[in-house]
């Protein structure tokens, strides 16, 4: 099958403005949300909680509805990797929690920003999953510069993972980021040429807007979908991790447009 040929908007002037208002509001109210996973906790109220904050900046969630979503957050625990629904499922000291937020402000732009948690303390197992994850997306970020390929943003990511045992999910990938919530192009978190015949590799340029989301599994790769259609678990139902930031191409260094301080300090 051939390459799809989709358009990748390169953003300037105003429309950046909006991207940055947006990725500022997505990174506050992440890390307002992270807050409150703490014991005792249900997932549902947090999503409920997210929701308030969402709605007191103006914005709605990029989420709700989404194809059917009915949360306004994800929010995923311990073996979910992504795309769990709020519930009345009560968060455990030690569980880890991946908490993924996106808003569309009044103008129509959208910011797209996840961490993982840990509820209470850590397990050394947990930790170093979440660390690895989060230092695995930063990898792939120092590759977002000018003229560099898209491969090289995506390769960077699952042979730095291996090297501590882990895999990466395939089945799920980043994306453009804009007034769409998925946009071209797709950013997997690997690349192998022989299996991305669907993919383009197109050359970065100033302006490119990626949401980069390293999804770490501690065991295999294979996922499956819950009964609800949309919560991703691990195929052996070991932990998950997830980070991800909205990044954008400029003519330097790349810029975050979902600041927030690092969980572990930078290798």
């Amino acid at each position: 099958m051939a390459k799809r040929k989709n358009r990748i908007h390169l953003r300037s002037g105003a429309e950046l403005d909006h991207l940055r208002e947006a990725g500022h509001i997505a990174a506050e109210i992440l890390r307002e949300t992270c807050g409150l996973a703490k014991v005792g906790a249900t997932t549902g109220e947090i999503d409920r909680a997210a929701a308030d904050l969402i709605k007191k900046r103006g914005c709605i969630s990029a989420f709700l509805n989404y194809r059917g979503f009915p949360g306004h957050i994800c929010i995923s625990v311990n073996e979910e990797v992504v795309h769990g629904i709020g519930s009345d499922r009560v968060l455990e000291d030690k569980d880890i929690v991946k908490i993924d937020v996106g808003i569309r402000t009044p103008a129509g732009w959208i910011g797209d920003n996840a961490k993982t948690v840990a509820v209470g303390s850590y397990t050394p197992e947990s930790e170093q999953l979440m660390k690895v994850t989060e230092q695995s997306l930063y990898e792939a970020i120092s590759h977002a510069l000018p003229n560099n390929r898209l491969s090289q943003i995506c390769g960077a990511v699952e042979p730095y993972v291996a090297d501590y045992g882990y895999t990466v999910v395939k089945q799920l990938v980043g994306h453009g980021v804009g007034k769409e919530l998925h946009e071209e192009p797709q950013v997997p978190n690997y690349w192998n040429p022989r299996e991305m015949k669907r993919i383009d590799n197109p050359r970065l340029k100033p302006g490119m807007v990626l949401a980069i989301e390293p999804m770490v599994n501690e065991g295999v790769e294979e996922v499956d979908i819950l009964d609800d259609d949309w919560t991703v678990v691990t195929g052996d139902r070991k932990l998950s991790s997830h980070f991800e930031h909205t990044v954008l191409i400029t003519d330097g260094e790349p810029e975050i447009l979902t600041p927030r301080e690092r969980t572990f300090a930078a290798e």
